[in-house]
């Protein structure tokens, strides 16, 4: 059962982390840079973290612009206020990322500012590449879980990118507090201290400076994803701009 608990624990921070940093923070946002090598084992970590649940991140990026240009509207890729469940609100978002991948394929859509790498690309995302993360996730459980019921957690290993995009998108423009009015869109921060999505939370605050590498802003607000931008910069592996 500790082996459980410790893949489950280091799979949702690990897939947290390159989605938070490397999707979010530096593909989205460009809110620090790094050398060529580097951007290349982020694209193999979030490979190996996000598994069956692999997210391109130069679509990622086009879609979250899209979601701050128009938030919270009908144009919003992936906004929940129009959805009454979470399943609709999901199928949607599904729906608009592979609508995204057939419109980036067709018209060739490129920039250098938007992280690619088309050959490892085209690899992770492929049935047969997801298939072999999933039957990892079953063959650990089927050596480490104590019992049949662990196997229900499998199901989170497999979806661990869309369901911390759910979590962020629906609590935080759904729930919680605000510590900003911000114009056409319903952010909220959901948590006082962030430590479950590592600063992702602070939707409020992100969506009022959407250029800020620093989420938190009131004095008890603690983003753990800044925090780990700064232990980058210090290990001379990123250069924080913003």
């Amino acid at each position: 059962m500790t082996e459980i608990i410790i893949f489950f624990i280091s799979h949702w921070y690990l897939s947290l982390f390159v989605q938070t940093i490397f999707l979010h923070r530096y593909a989205s946002h460009q809110m620090f840079t790094m050398s060529p090598i580097i951007e290349k084992c982020f694209f193999l970590l979030t490979i190996l973290a996000q598994g069956t649940s692999f997210l391109k991140p130069s679509l990622y990026a086009i879609l979250h612009n899209k979601h701050h240009k128009f938030a919270d509207t009908d144009k919003d890729p992936h906004t929940p206020v129009k959805h009454s469940n979470y399943f609709t609100f999901m199928l949607e978002t599904l729906k608009n990322y592979n609508d995204g991948a057939i419109l980036l394929s067709k018209k060739n859509i490129t920039s250098s500012k938007l992280p690619t790498w088309d050959k490892v690309e085209k690899v992770a995302d492929t049935y047969s590449v997801r298939f072999l993360f999933l039957a990892s996730y079953i063959i650990f459980y089927y050596y480490f879980a104590p019992s049949i019921w662990f196997f229900l957690l499998i199901p989170i290993h497999a979806l661990m990118g869309p369901i911390h995009g759910f979590i962020v998108n629906w609590f935080g423009h759904k729930h919680g507090y605000r510590n900003f009015e911000t114009t056409g869109d319903h952010s909220t921060n959901t948590l006082p201290i962030d430590l479950l999505m590592s600063g992702e939370l602070y939707q409020n605050n992100h969506h009022k400076f959407p250029r800020k590498s620093n989420f938190a802003h009131r004095w008890f607000e603690i983003d753990f994803g800044y925090i780990s931008m700064c232990i980058l910069e210090k290990l001379q592996l990123i250069r924080i701009l913003r």
